[in-house]
């Protein structure tokens, strides 16, 4: 019974292929039989497991089938391996491609640096550039190169303008005429922190600063084209200025005069004013409202600064050709399109710098009338009362008529007709005219 069991299942065994486990490192087969057992639950402490096996233990199809298995694998890798390698880069390349894309994010250029003397020999292929750089020259300005900045810096202090040498050409002129341009504003008065005037006031004169800063740096981009130097425009064209640059060209094609007359330069300043600048650039100052480090915001006694058309109008004065703002003065200050602040945030903080300004005004003047009623009242002792009468009371003297009391040299007030001092006994004397006399 038992041995026709076992022979029947000899049988079968053979006549059905075994089951065998295999195994691959990395899609790759480091020995030449990979076939661990014919058992798929496989213990290395099974009794008849046998560790050590040989390609001389599998039989003639079973090899001719492993070594297919073997051929396909490897022209799959070969195939892969070729398609790799059009990414596989040396630690050279990628360090390569790490800069060159951390230049296109700055800005920079791994070419040779551009010094100092060259932008400013490209910068005087422009009329406009030119005459920044002469009026720079009459109050001793100088231009250096200094990379502990990020771009570009005036500094007042120093009367210097630095900019970063690690920039390309073309930013570095454009940062030269725009840096150039905030001088021209200091020296024409106009460079005034706009945290002096009154919140309202404030926003307007620090947009038209911005505005001012692009819209003459467009000009300048736009004569360097003229006279053959593109790189700067086409920088502008390729940036997020894109948009004031095609409304300063729209003007500029239509009419080569309106580059002279400011008509091109006001429409790239409009154009700012349209768009989203005015958020960003109202955010920025608010914040800085907050801080209030200096004290200029909170600090009413400091608002000394009134926003007034001479204002305005030396922030459009140009080295040459007309004023672009002088004849649009009384739309900036009182269109909403330039002192409407838009953003509802900003407003509300807005709201709470004017609001806390106001709050210090009243309370300033009520500690004002305070002190003055207690001085008043309770100021004079009796002891220098008598001084106090001789020295600082003024006596009024009334009778009456219609000629006022006359005050002589030493400060008292005297009688109509005589000379002589007032009596010092009471602060108003009224005189009653007799029943006879007319008032």
């Amino acid at each position: 019974m038992s041995t026709t069991t076992t022979d029947t299942h000899t049988n079968v065994s053979n006549s059905l292929p075994a089951a065998r486990v295999s195994y691959t490192l990395n899609n790759t087969q480091p020995v030449i039989c990979t076939i661990i057992d014919s058992q798929p639950l496989f213990y290395m402490d099974h009794e008849e497991a046998d560790a050590d096996l040989h390609a001389d233990d599998l039989s003639d199809a079973d090899l001719a089938y492993v070594n297919s298995e073997i051929n396909t694998l490897q022209k799959e890798l070969n195939t892969l391996e070729k398609f790799s390698a059009q990414y596989t880069l040396s630690t050279e390349e990628y360090i390569a491609v790490f800069d060159n894309a951390k230049n296109s994010i700055l800005g920079t250029s791994s070419a040779p640096k551009t010094s100092i003397d060259t932008v400013i020999e490209i910068l005087g292929q422009s009329r406009a550039a030119q005459s920044y750089l002469d009026h720079a020259k009459e109050h001793g300005l100088e231009i250096i190169a200094d990379t502990h900045i990020h771009a570009a810096l005036y500094d007042r202090a120093h009367n210097k303008i630095r900019i970063n040498p690690n920039l390309s050409e073309a930013n570095q002129v454009l940062l030269a005429l725009h840096e150039l341009r905030r001088h021209w504003q200091h020296r024409n008065g106009a460079l005034l922190n706009p945290m002096h005037f009154h919140p309202e006031n404030a926003i307007l004169i620090n947009r038209i600063q911005k505005a001012d800063l692009i819209a003459s740096t467009l000009r300048g981009a736009w004569e360097l084209q003229l006279s053959g130097y593109k790189d700067a425009w086409q920088k502008i064209e390729n940036s997020g200025y894109s948009d004031l640059g095609r409304a300063f060209t729209r003007e500029a094609y239509s009419d080569f005069r309106t580059i002279n007359n400011g008509m091109a330069v006001t429409a790239a300043f409009e154009a700012w004013f349209l768009s989203e600048r005015c958020r960003a650039t109202d955010k920025q100052l608010i914040r800085q409202m907050l801080a209030d480090n200096q004290g200029y915001v909170f600090d009413i006694d400091n608002d000394h600064a009134a926003l007034t058309p001479t204002l305005i109008a030396a922030l459009g004065n140009m080295p040459y050709g007309k004023n672009y703002l002088a004849q649009h003065i009384d739309t900036i200050m009182n269109d909403p399109i330039f002192t409407e602040v838009r953003d509802r945030s900003n407003a509300n903080f807005l709201w709470f710098i004017k609001f806390e300004r106001s709050f210090r005004e009243t309370e300033r003047d009520l500690q004002s009338e305070f002190s003055s009623v207690a001085e008043y009242s309770y100021g004079t002792s009796p002891n220098n009362l008598q001084g106090q009468n001789d020295e600082k009371k003024v006596v009024v003297l009334y009778d009456g008529s219609n000629q006022p009391a006359r005050q002589s040299d030493s400060g008292r007030l005297l009688g109509p007709e005589n000379g002589q001092p007032a009596q010092a006994g009471a602060d108003i004397i009224y005189l009653r005219r007799a029943p006879s006399e007319s008032i």
